[in-house]
């Protein structure tokens, strides 16, 4: 199933890579990535979308809340389904 992940996270050097590779490293293809800036300079807009089973990609998203430079993750479809 296709799933779009929206995450503010600081706008720090290093921190979109530190997210990339959370995927990366527990095997997840990102098929899209889109970094844009925010209202505050301290923080930046990601969204990105990814194919993944459910309950695979609610234990990825925990784990992406754990990030030092995450500050939000918001998963619109899992939000409409609760």
């Amino acid at each position: 199933m296709k799933h779009t992940l929206s995450i503010l996270l600081q706008n720090e050097a290093g921190a979109l890579v530190r997210v990339a590779g959370l995927f990366s490293a527990r095997g997840y293809n990102i098929d899209s990535l889109t970094v844009a800036a925010t209202e505050d300079p301290a923080v930046s807009q990601l969204t990105l979308v990814m194919h993944g089973a459910d309950a695979s990609v609610d234990q990825l998203i925990k784990q992406t809340r754990k990030l030092v430079d995450v500050i939000e993750v918001n998963h619109p479809a899992a939000d409409e389904m609760r």
